[in-house]
């Protein structure tokens, strides 16, 4: 694709005017991130039938706080995979949140993620298909299962034509969606990106899969204290869902409509491990990640005044990643502000850079950074400043970063300013 003029490049300044969401602990962005400073946990024990009938050994994870379907007309729910639901919902909050923008169709884009896709859309039809036979089979499964279908719905809602990207990424994928939006903004393919991610996969089959996999917690008995990362305690992450978006747009577009602008979005970098399908490389490229979106940003390590981390809260990734941020940051690492959110919210997977991104962004535009809740026994392996009261963060321009890692050694981090 060749950008529409030679000069559109790099020297386009992004910036984030919307924020949207549906989280565990919220159903609007705004919701989030005031539950998040509150101190809330979204983790609660599932309700369903099939938590016994089938004997799941996890019994508990972070739902949606509001049912999608609530929300949306009936008609447009049937037609969607519970995710492409959340997906929805969040673009019209960041729709919303960013003045309803008018905007030539052709200059509006769409960058979205998912780490797994329509699965309660095509586990339901297997099931209708075993028990009732092909002719049962819904006709709208396959455009409801597909990972773009949350693209497709966005894209077709707000009439975007300047393209409708899917990434699917795992645990990175809606990071490096952001990370897609800056270059496209940047290149000139659009003035207007809306960007992030959806997960909504709190189906008995990943839940069993994942605890196969000794990656969930297995607190049933306290889920609210369940994700609680860098904790010397720490057993496993919490499954969350939930879709969060980002408007983004050239600041010159943002400048000439009057927009309210959150903070620059300056830089990202995506690498990948080559190492193991699950596992974390303990000397591979999650430090020069780092690097890469710094020097994107045109910035330095030394720079950086808060970081939202991926800190899953399982034993081997947490303290993956500080390891690879020690090597980024040196001893400076100690005096920056960490923040842990999925201890709140959950792991949204293919959702969570995007969730994570917006509180990077409340965080600098609030001069606050967001707590890390059940950090009751700090690992003495990971000694890091980590928030657990909201903290005001200092005067004048800051810096924050991002990160997110997946499964398939997936590497994506977001660097984001103050205005």
């Amino acid at each position: 694709m060749v950008p529409p003029s030679p000069s559109s490049g790099s020297s386009r300044q992004v910036v984030v005017t919307g924020l949207g969401a549906i989280s565990p602990i919220g159903a609007t962005a705004e919701e989030s991130w005031s539950e998040l400073l509150a101190g809330a946990s979204g983790a609660r024990s599932l309700e369903h039938p099939w938590v016994e009938e089938l004997g799941l050994p996890v019994t508990f994870a972070a739902q949606a706080k509001v049912e999608p379907d609530t929300v949306l007309e009936r008609i447009e729910a049937k037609r969607l995979d519970r995710g492409a639901q959340l997906a929805l919902i969040a673009a019209r909050d960041a729709w919303r949140d960013a003045g309803s923008p008018e905007v030539d169709p052709d200059r509006l884009g769409v960058d979205w993620a998912t780490g797994i896709g329509g699965v309660w859309t095509l586990l339901n039809a297997w099931d209708t298909l075993r028990e009732k036979g092909p002719r049962r089979v819904p006709p709208l499964t396959v455009p409801m299962l597909m990972p773009n279908a949350a693209a497709a719905a966005i894209e077709m809602e707000f009439r975007a034509r300047a393209g409708a990207r899917t990434v699917v990424s795992a645990c990175a994928s809606s990071s490096e969606s952001i990370g897609n939006a800056l270059d496209h903004l940047r290149l000139g393919y659009a003035d207007i990106v809306i960007a992030g991610g959806t997960e909504a996969c709190i189906h008995p089959l990943p839940i069993a899969a994942f605890a196969q996999m000794q990656a969930l917690s297995k607190r049933n008995d306290e889920p609210g204290i369940a994700s609680r990362p860098y904790d010397a305690q720490r057993d496993g992450f919490v499954l969350g869902e939930g879709a969060a978006a980002l408007v983004l747009e050239t600041e010159e577009h943002a400048r000439a409509r009057g927009a309210r602008i959150y903070a620059r979005l300056v830089g990202g970098a995506v690498t990948s491990d080559a190492f193991h399908i699950s596992a974390p490389d303990p000397d591979g490229s999650v430090p020069r990640t780092m690097e890469l979106a710094l020097r994107d940003a045109g910035l330095s390590a030394a720079d950086v005044d808060h970081i939202n981390v991926h800190a899953t809260s399982t034993p081997v990734g947490d303290i993956a990643e500080y390891k690879a941020m020690r090597k980024v940051f040196g001893h400076a690492l100690d005096g920056i502000p960490i923040s842990a959110t999925k201890a709140s919210t959950g792991h949204l997977l293919g959702g969570a850079g995007a969730i994570e991104a917006l509180f990077t962004v409340k965080a600098l535009s609030e001069r606050v950074a967001p707590p890390t809740i059940n950090l009751t026994d700090p690992d003495p392996e990971i000694p890091l400043d980590v928030v657990t009261s909201p903290r005001a963060l200092p005067d004048g321009d800051l810096v924050a970063i991002s990160n997110s890692f997946g499964f398939g050694g997936h590497n994506a981090v977001a660097v984001f300013t103050t205005v």
